[in-house]
């Protein structure tokens, strides 16, 4: 097990690699505590990512996804895979999170992932979601030990790895060409999968939350968008992948994804999304978990 720790004004954030049995499933676990801030909270903008389950120690915490106000955030949270950026606002104190790869979704939940995009639930309270929520009972312990912690939600997570999941490899195969910057149609998507474009559609829509077209090029607007944020020393145009025709294709993505232009982007500050984006690139080697490669890709 790996610790990788990264600290910003205000917010220290621990990523733990899952071990063996838990990394074709989880991306990494994550521990975020937020010190004494000026206003009270910190507000960032998150980019779209596969499902992430998250818990708060009866800390406050909004959330809207997409042009979505912001409301308030149950304590046990199950965030499906998104296509927008997700715009919180958080106070002081302790969170987890557990990253779900889309064969993660497959083997931890029993609902098909189409219908949980784009939103947020309850997790205690949805009966598909309920059995993976309850790895987190208890979770935060009086003494704040964080391995103690890391140790226990990676215990009970395994608990749960006897549930089969069918077409494993189907699964991983598709992550795998998803993750592939020289997979850039669908066609192409098809072939790296052995699949006809209408079975791969199918697969895409229920494990992975949206339409191949859209993955792909969610997958195109992330790798752009990561390396501006890692390289401030870059232009927008100087990041661009290399599937974008011109800066005006990559500004109707960013658009899409984000709800905003990428100057407006830009001017806000991240006081959470760059220690989440540095600290995990050390830890894991993508800074975004979209891009995370699988264990066995």
């Amino acid at each position: 097990m790996q610790n990788i720790a990264f600290d910003a004004p205000a917010v220290t954030i621990r990523f733990v690699m899952p071990g063996p049995q838990l990394a074709p499933f989880v991306t990494t676990l994550y521990h975020m505590q937020i010190g004494s801030v000026r206003d009270g909270y910190l507000e960032d903008w998150l980019h779209p990512e596969w499902a992430n389950l998250r818990f708060r120690n009866q800390t406050p915490l909004e959330a809207g996804i997409g042009d979505s106000p912001l409301c308030s955030v149950p304590e046990v949270v199950m965030t499906g895979p998104t296509s927008m950026c997700t715009r919180f606002r958080a106070r002081q104190g302790r969170f987890w999170g557990v990253g779900l790869l889309p064969l993660g979704w497959t083997k931890f939940c029993s609902a098909n992932a189409s219908d949980h995009r784009d939103r947020f639930c309850d997790a205690t309270n949805d009966p598909k979601l309920a059995e993976i929520a309850a790895v987190g009972d208890g979770l935060f312990r009086a003494d704040g030990d964080i391995h103690a912690e890391a140790e226990m939600l990676q215990r009970r997570l395994g608990r749960l790895l006897d549930r089969p999941v069918a077409g494993e490899d189907r699964i991983s195969k598709v992550n795998a060409a998803l993750v592939d910057p020289e997979v850039t149609s669908v066609s192409e998507f098809a072939d790296h999968t052995a699949m006809t474009p209408r079975t791969l559609e199918r697969l895409c829509k229920r494990v992975f939350g949206f339409p191949p077209k859209l993955l792909l090029r969610r997958q195109r607007f992330l790798r752009s968008l990561s390396r501006y944020m890692l390289d401030p020393s870059l232009s927008w145009i100087s990041s661009l992948d290399h599937g974008y025709h011109d800066q005006a294709h990559f500004v109707r993505d960013f658009h899409r994804f984000m709800k905003m232009s990428p100057s407006a982007y830009s001017r806000l500050e991240h006081p959470i999304l760059m220690a989440a984006m540095r600290g995990r690139m050390e830890a894991a080697g993508e800074a975004m978990q979209a891009l995370h490669r699988p264990a066995d890709a």
